[in-house]
């Protein structure tokens, strides 16, 4: 078992439904301590995936990339947005849309193989929620659409991108300027690398940009000639620092897991609406697509690769 089955077994048995020694919803406003709990975890495990990616992995892997992101996390949305509206009746079709682009994106923490597409689609999922927000917010479609342009996919997801790339490659030319006076030394790249997935945040969300894609973006900059990998390689640091938030963040989960509302039969909601959510989850969100579109993508030779990647996330040949 890996540190999410016993993380978050281990936050539900310390948990309010357990011992009761750790109640995150007792700390005030759960909602914010929960989103910057997952922003940090998740900000960490994609500038670690973005460093460790091989050199210019993204140019040479383009195609492959496009295609399993952009159509694939579409079907997945509109798939999944069907199969809740369909599963819970009192939820109209933008509603459900919403809920749809948090379930989309393959989480780069639990996928099975860690690459470039599991951490890319998590901030490209993004447009998909803005656009289904503004679908709800704003007084026409016509209003919601140029806003998403505009704001959701322009400024936030390729300002925040080109901001992540620029601070990547920046931090890149000062690290290596900074080695080769003999300012830092090997161990300070591994602290360093910290620093910069916190500093991009930052910038990122004060602007109101796309924080996860703008840190994935970072960590590929950052490595984008090899030269950033070649000084960590071999060092546990950035694994081990992963590891701990993952293990904390799984438990905090467990612990969170609101499981009274789990049956709130006034809203609709029903375990065992529930479970066939989560059926339809697994089954319709990325299998299909990958089967349909495997053909155009270089690094998936089989149908029994395009089912394997749709069921555990994303596989690259080497």
């Amino acid at each position: 078992m890996n540190e999410v089955i016993l993380g978050t077994a281990c936050g539900v048995l310390f948990g309010p439904y357990g011992a009761n020694v750790l109640n995150p919803r007792a700390w005030g406003d759960v909602n914010a301590v929960t989103l910057e709990v997952m922003r940090i975890t998740l900000a960490m495990g994609l500038f670690t995936i973005g460093v460790e990616l091989p050199q210019s992995y993204l140019a040479e892997n383009a195609r492959g990339l496009l295609v399993m992101v952009v159509p694939a996390i579409a079907f997945g949305w509109i798939t999944v947005a069907c199969a809740t509206y369909l599963t819970f009746v009192r939820l109209d079709f933008i509603s459900s849309l919403v809920i749809a682009a948090c379930l989309t994106p393959t989480d780069p923490i639990i996928s099975a193989a860690i690459v470039a597409e599991s951490a890319s689609n998590d901030g490209l999922a993004y447009p998909f929620l803005s656009l289904s927000i503004y679908l709800t917010t704003r007084t026409s479609t016509g209003i919601a659409l140029r806003d998403w342009i505009l704001v959701g996919c322009l400024y936030q997801v390729v300002l925040g991108t080109a901001i992540g790339a620029v601070l990547g490659l920046t931090f890149s030319y000062l690290m290596k300027l900074s080695y080769r006076k003999g300012f830092v030394n090997r161990e300070s790249y591994l602290v360093q690398h910290l620093a910069l997935t916190l500093f991009t945040i930052g910038i990122t969300r004060t602007l109101g940009c796309d924080d996860l894609l703008a840190v994935f973006a970072a960590g590929c900059a950052l490595n984008w000639n090899g030269y950033s990998h070649a000084q960590v390689e071999g060092e546990v640091f950035s694994a081990v620092i992963d590891l701990v938030l993952n293990c904390g963040t799984f438990v905090y989960i467990g612990a969170w897991m609101p499981f009274a509302s789990y049956d709130s039969p006034e809203l609709g909601i029903t375990p065992w609406r529930l479970v066939l959510l989560l059926l339809a989850v697994l089954c319709l969100r990325r299998i299909p697509a990958l089967l349909f579109l495997y053909r155009w993508i270089p690094e998936i030779a089989t149908w029994k690769e395009a089912l394997f990647t749709g069921h555990f996330g994303s596989v690259r040949r080497t």
